[in-house]
């Protein structure tokens, strides 16, 4: 049995005459005819009796009708459906973030994306980067936002945006006035760190290398699994801390953090997507928002 089968026979029963029927349908009379032959002789039933120059269902027919209806209505509504997930009047969108990006980055392009496709969901989910990774490698998350590079070779990154680092301490903290803080200084004072795998404590290690300092040399007071708690942690006086330009800002401002005198590279934020699996047109739509925001075209690269 086919779709079109099941169209010419509601044609049929509707117009109870085969010609005006096979019209309708743009079909020669003979091809509706043969499909309800077929239709009759598959299943040894009899759908229509002939009276005069007018056909009438029968009662095998008339059951019939109601049932080929509703499959063709059921078929109309999977084709709309998926015509709406091609026009992003619909959809499912899954993301995994880390914690600086979710928290204070990615939410402005996400409120653009539901102005833009407003039937469109999203799914967000926050962790550190090296869970971000594995969330998109797994296929659980479409696309993901992390603050450091990923090697993996089943993932191709994009870099979305740029991010500054800044070495903060309490008021009360002896490098609070410093401007001029030397590298050798980074091993006489207590650290709060993020956890291991978060991206922002992953630049800070490079950062530390990069000036011949092994970042197990610094002393570590606590590590602590988010920004905010590492903010506050500095800001009672517990040690220093390198996070995001954005993060810190508002505790700078309230004059809760003091930002070092003591450069730090800026760092690239990152979209990962898998290099195999589809890519849906709502993951397209908003890294083409991500990108139609940013300041300059960044450049695409494999990790």
């Amino acid at each position: 049995m086919t779709l079109d089968q099941l169209r010419i026979f509601i044609a049929v029963a509707e117009h109870e005459h085969m010609t005006r029927a096979a019209s309708a349908l743009n079909l020669a009379q003979s091809a509706a005819s043969h499909a309800i032959a077929a239709l009759e002789a598959r299943h040894d039933v009899r759908l229509f009796d002939r009276v005069g120059r007018r056909i009438e269902l029968t009662e095998t027919g008339g059951a019939f009708l109601a049932e080929a209806r509703a499959i063709l209505a059921q078929v109309e509504h999977a084709e709309r459906m998926l015509s709406e997930f091609g026009k992003l009047e619909r959809g499912t969108l899954t993301i995994h973030a880390s914690q600086t990006i979710a928290g204070y980055w990615l939410p402005r392009h996400l409120v653009a994306f539901r102005n833009a496709f407003p039937r469109v969901d999203i799914h967000l989910a926050i962790n550190n980067s090296a869970h971000v990774a594995k969330a998109v490698e797994s296929g659980v998350a479409e696309v993901g936002f992390v603050e450091d590079e990923i090697d993996d070779d089943c993932l191709v990154s994009a870099t979305v945006a740029r991010d500054q680092l800044l070495l903060v301490v309490s008021p009360q903290h002896r490098w609070a006035d410093r401007r001029d803080l030397e590298s050798s200084d980074l091993v006489d004072g207590d650290w709060v760190f993020r956890e291991l795998g978060s991206g922002t404590r992953s630049a800070f290690e490079r950062a530390v290398a990069s000036l011949g300092i092994s970042p197990e040399r610094l002393r570590i007071a606590m590590e602590l699994p988010s920004n905010e708690a590492v903010r506050a942690a500095v800001e009672a006086g517990l040690g220093a801390a390198a996070i995001s330009a954005t993060v810190a800002a508002p505790s700078i401002e309230a004059g809760l953090l003091r930002s070092v005198g003591f450069a730090l590279p800026e760092r690239e934020f990152y979209a990962l997507r898998h290099k195999q699996r589809f890519r849906s047109r709502a993951a397209n739509a908003l890294l083409a928002i991500i990108e139609r925001a940013a300041p300059e075209r960044l450049a695409r690269r494999s990790s």
